[in-house]
């Protein structure tokens, strides 16, 4: 099928705004539970509908005494917080745009997105952040302010507004409709300068009313999530504002590194996450299986759960298998529940390709992925799979009110309300990303008969060898970072002979290996990646995934690195994408030594 669409059950008002739930909320559910913040003593204090209004409110009044007016863009550079989500609402309250810069962004990076949005005023976390902006502050004549959440931004913003009376805010309000714009989110692009796609009010008003209606039943009032993706990206941006309608009560945290110990104290009933986190858990489990000698256990156990989603896709599961997966759930599921608070039944995953196998084995263990697909263009999620229509493996079928088309050449097509209007002040991007109505995702996909969507690469990143055939890395690299001891990994072979991967160790994995095999714990991991027995466990996962792909496409040559591939030293973005032409250009002598 090359086009499938999906009737919307909403319509969007024409004087629809983000902040319109704000004070509704306020008024008739004053006392439900919003957010849950950290209290200082290690847990949680509640924030209830009524005090986030009046915070909202305060900080807009705030914004309003310093000289944001109506339209004007405002940026905050944090990472994910509740005073993220204070801020965010406030300018809109006071209408304003927000402008979203990563935490970790550069200089130079704030520089742009500063420059070409014509920041006015700007919000930064930390007092590292201010000397960040400090570099660059001589170049921005347009940023009148830098305050800084840590110093006390928000309670400085309260009592600038103090004076002025609530009417104002409510009066700017009344100004923002659906078509007025709600934030510029820049896109990291490949080569040039980043875009910033503007999307508007009603474009989020679509995100949430079509995400709602395909996933209501897990993403509902008496719920809570732990939001821990970065703010300043689409999927989180969306994901708070789907939340915030929905009465679901949220938490949120930065800390990636200790996110296991956090799910277990907060206890969520679902969570919202890219593929990486659920491969993490996945292989950390597996890892501390093998080393505490129950390897066999929990590779049996995985292939079950495996098993038993497959079957419930067919006549169910069988009495043997039922014998098996009831063992199996004592032994292993229950702990990896356990592991996601105890409570969690369900998550949604966007941001990159999840993988078969990976979707299967949580749906088996208990914990359903509905797996999305979307991008900064499309506000997020435009596809999606549900309770009620999922495919394992595929990225679900359009929400309402949006339709997905396949290209000539294979490329995605998609229209409907969350599709965005424009780059920011790029006409020519513009022209280059629509054409007749449809969006140009620069993804290949395919649509079956019954519209559930499967990507199978990105255009721009397709290698082409010097033979002519065209390989996708996503199978191969998807497949390969399934293995604990693969942290990270990159096909390689544009206008070569052969498909060659780069590939990285999984720091956490390595301890364990090297108890395992009676090496030193001081072993360097330049001294692993020579090892003979890692090695042979490398290719086996490589030879493994090459079965996914005809022969022409399958890695020839494989060169471990002695280093991991971070956000922190350039090669991954804040959602853990490959940066393919930092790392090309990175490790280019590794890549030519595979081919001298």
């Amino acid at each position: 099928m090359h086009e499938y669409e999906v009737p919307a059950s909403y319509e969007i008002p024409a004087d629809a705004a983000l902040t319109d739930n704000v004070y509704r909320y306020a008024e008739e559910c004053p006392d439900l539970v919003v957010f849950d913040v950290p209290n200082g003593s290690g847990g949680w204090r509640s924030v209830t509908a009524g005090e986030f209004a009046g915070t909202v409110t305060a900080v807009a009044k705030g914004l309003i005494a310093a000289g944001v007016e109506l339209g004007d863009r405002v940026g905050i550079l944090a990472a994910t917080r509740y005073e993220w989500s204070v801020l965010d609402y406030a300018i809109w309250a006071a209408g304003g745009c927000t402008v979203a810069i990563y935490d970790s962004s550069s200089a130079e990076q704030a520089k742009w997105i500063l420059t070409d949005s014509s920041t006015k005023l700007l919000a930064v976390e930390t007092a590292k952040h201010r000397a960040t902006i400090a570099e660059i502050e001589a170049d921005l004549p347009e940023l009148r302010e830098i305050l800084v959440i840590d110093d006390g931004a928000i309670d400085e913003l309260t009592r600038r507004g103090a004076d002025l009376d609530e009417a104002l805010v409510h009066e700017r309000r009344a100004q923002v409709n659906a078509a007025s714009p709600a934030t510029l989110i820049y896109t990291s692009g490949t080569t040039g300068k980043p875009k910033g796609v503007q999307l508007t009010h009603a474009n989020f008003y679509a995100e949430s009313a079509s995400s709602l209606a395909a996933i209501g039943d897990v993403v509902k009032e008496g719920k809570r999530t732990l939001m821990f993706l970065p703010l300043a990206h689409v999927f989180a941006r969306a994901v708070a504002v789907i939340s915030f309608n929905a009465k679901v009560t949220v938490a949120h945290t930065s800390d990636w590194s200790t996110l296991v110990d956090q799910f277990g104290s907060y206890q969520p009933n679902f969570i919202l996450s890219v593929p990486r986190v659920f491969e993490k858990v996945y292989n950390a489990s597996k890892q501390k299986a093998h080393d505490g000698g129950k390897g066999k256990i929990f590779d049996a156990a995985a292939e079950a759960a495996i098993e038993w989603s497959k079957a419930m896709d067919r006549n169910g599961p069988g009495l043997a298998l039922r014998l098996k997966y009831f063992v199996f759930d004592k032994l292993v599921y229950s702990k990896l529940r356990a592991a996601l608070g105890g409570r969690c039944d369900a998550a949604v995953s966007g941001g990159g390709p999840l993988g078969e196998r990976l979707g299967h084995f949580f749906r088996g263990v208990g914990v359903t992925i509905y797996e999305g697909y979307g991008l900064t263009e499309t506000t997020a999620a435009i596809t999606l799979n549900t309770p009620a229509a999922q495919k394992v493996g595929s990225v679900g079928k359009p929400l309402g009110g949006h339709a997905a088309k396949i290209a000539e050449d294979g490329e995605l097509l998609m229209r409907g309300p969350v599709v965005f209007a424009e780059y920011w002040h790029n006409s020519a991007a513009t022209e280059e990303a629509m054409g007749d109505g449809w969006f140009r995702t620069g993804d290949l996909a395919s649509i079956d008969s019954e519209g559930f969507v499967t990507i199978t690469g990105r255009k721009k990143e397709i290698i082409v060898t010097a033979a002519g055939k065209n390989v996708s890395p996503a199978v191969l690299e998807d497949s390969l970072r399934a293995h604990p001891l693969i942290g990270q990994c990159m096909a390689v072979g544009d206008g070569q002979p052969f498909v060659a991967a780069l590939i990285t160790l999984d720091p956490e994995a390595l301890p364990g290996w090297k108890a395992r095999h009676n090496l030193p714990a001081e072993t360097s991991v330049a001294d692993l990646a020579a090892n003979p027995e890692l090695v042979a466990e490398i290719q086996a996962a490589v030879d493994e995934t090459n079965k996914k792909v005809s022969k022409a496409e399958g890695i020839k040559k494989i060169r471990i690195l002695a280093t991991d591939w971070t956000q922190e030293t350039g090669e991954l973005t804040p959602k853990m994408s490959l940066k393919r032409a930092v790392v090309l250009k990175k490790y280019a002598a590794d890549v030519e030594a595979i081919y001298s």
